[in-house]
C-alpha cells in the first residue's frame, strides 16, 4: 500500500474573468487604471470581484502568445478601488518620490506592452479582476 496517498483529487482554482476595455495613465503619486464593461454582467462581476479583494495587492500581468511579457507587483503602492457607472477605478498611488517612480515605471512598461498588443490582466490579491486586449 503506498505512504502519502491522497484519497481526494484535487480540483482546478479557476475564475472566469470579465473582459473590459482598460485605460492605464499616470497621476500625480502614481498611476490610474479605468476598467469599463459594455456588458452588464461582466460590468457587476468585474465590480463584485473588486469590491471582494479589496485591500489585496494590485498587480498587473501583460502577456502575448499566451507567454508572460511583464508583471508588476504594485508592493510600493496603496492602491483603491472605486467603481463607476460601467466599471471600476483602480489608484496606485504613494507619497514618496522614489516608489512614485517605480509606479510610473511601471505604467510606461503597461502602456508599451499594451500598445503593441499584449493582452493586460489586473489582478488583486493574485486574482484576476479585468482582462483586457487592445
Amino acid at each position: 500500500m503506498p505512504m502519502g496517498t491522497n484519497a481526494m483529487p484535487t480540483t482546478a482554482n479557476m475564475v472566469m474573468v470579465p473582459r473590459c476595455m482598460m485605460k492605464v495613465e499616470k497621476c500625480a503619486g502614481g498611476m490610474k487604471m479605468t476598467c469599463e464593461c459594455d456588458d452588464p454582467a461582466a460590468c457587476t462581476m468585474m465590480q463584485n470581484l473588486c469590491a471582494m479583494m479589496a485591500g489585496g495587492m494590485c498587480s498587473l500581468c501583460c502577456t502575448m502568445n499566451g507567454m508572460t511579457v511583464c508583471c508588476c507587483n504594485m508592493t510600493m503602492a496603496m492602491c483603491k478601488c472605486e467603481m463607476t457607472a460601467n466599471g471600476c477605478c483602480v489608484t496606485c498611488t504613494s507619497g514618496d518620490a522614489a516608489c512614485c517612480a517605480m509606479i510610473q515605471a511601471c505604467c510606461d512598461c503597461v502602456m508599451g506592452c499594451m500598445k503593441a498588443g499584449c493582452t493586460c490582466c489586473l489582478m488583486m490579491g493574485g486574482t484576476p479582476i479585468a482582462c483586457c486586449v487592445c
